[in-house]
């Protein structure tokens, strides 16, 4: 069969992971990348055993120079043409911008917006008129920046520019663009930030499962209207158009008023998917 192929970075846990298997319940072959080898051959295999898909598996750092052309080198050994593109890897920097040391702001910045930008210009001259692109933004980018995690909210507010021009320019050959933007969602992220205490003190009721979230950005990527930027949840999405409507002053003092409850105010040692 000719299954189209798609591939998905930070697959190893997650809104990656579950992106994967949602995938491939759809009938497309996977490619995953992803720092850590061993889930990946995991993931893998099951869904190779329980979908019937063809998977293979990319251990990468995308922090590092040269990493994405690697990953397209791989993909061209194996064969594979990449028709749905989810660029998913990405993680956090706690602490305030100068207490971090600019080698750690680098490799976010690779991460998070310069491997992404990079894989859709290496993959998208050989997309099929089925191309999808999802590049997994965050609430965060549609809402004022916080103290803490200086990086973060910046770094998807590009990703969702990005991908609106994007969404016009392949409008014409049939390949849709979509800046996801989830809210508060349950995976590894809190974790590796060192921000799990202080979010499980949040209501439960902020709170999407990846499977929800994933659910709606591949509902919403197929319709015949669909829009470039989607924000999965009721709630999220109440939040994105306050941002846009209320008076901009209340905005700003209410974002510097609760960012202590979900951002690090102090440097840790994060670690990307």
């Amino acid at each position: 069969m000719d299954r189209p192929w798609a591939l998905v970075t930070g697959a190893s846990a997650g809104i990656g992971e579950e992106f994967a298997r949602q995938l491939a319940q759809r009938g497309y072959n996977v490619a995953l990348t992803a720092r850590r080898e061993q889930r990946l051959q995991a993931l893998a295999e099951q869904l190779a055993r329980e979908m019937d898909v063809e998977t293979r598996i990319i251990a990468a750092d995308l922090s590092g120079a040269g990493a994405c052309q690697a990953i397209c080198d791989r993909l061209r050994e194996f064969g594979v043409t990449v028709d749905y593109l989810i660029n998913n890897a990405g993680y956090g920097v706690p602490g305030h911008l100068n207490q971090v040391d600019w080698d750690a702001h680098e490799r976010f910045i690779r991460v998070m917006m310069t491997a992404v930008v990079e894989l859709c210009y290496r993959l998208l001259p050989t997309m099929s008129a089925r191309g999808r692109i999802v590049n997994v933004a965050s609430l965060a980018g549609l809402v004022p920046g916080s103290p803490g995690h200086t990086l973060y909210g910046a770094s998807k507010a590009f990703l969702i520019k990005f991908s609106e021009s994007l969404y016009f320019e392949n409008k014409h050959r049939g390949i849709r663009v979509q800046a996801l933007c989830p809210g508060f969602t349950y995976s590894e992220f809190h974790d590796v930030t060192g921000t799990r205490e202080l979010v499980s003190k949040m209501n439960r009721s902020w709170w999407q499962t990846a499977e929800q979230v994933v659910s709606y950005s591949l509902e919403e990527i197929e319709k015949d209207n669909a829009l470039p930027v989607v924000v999965p949840g009721r709630r999220n999405r109440r939040i994105a158009r306050l941002v846009r409507w209320f008076p901009q002053r209340w905005v700003y003092r209410s974002a510097e008023k609760r960012a202590k409850q979900f951002r690090a105010q102090d440097a840790v040692s994060p670690s990307a998917d």
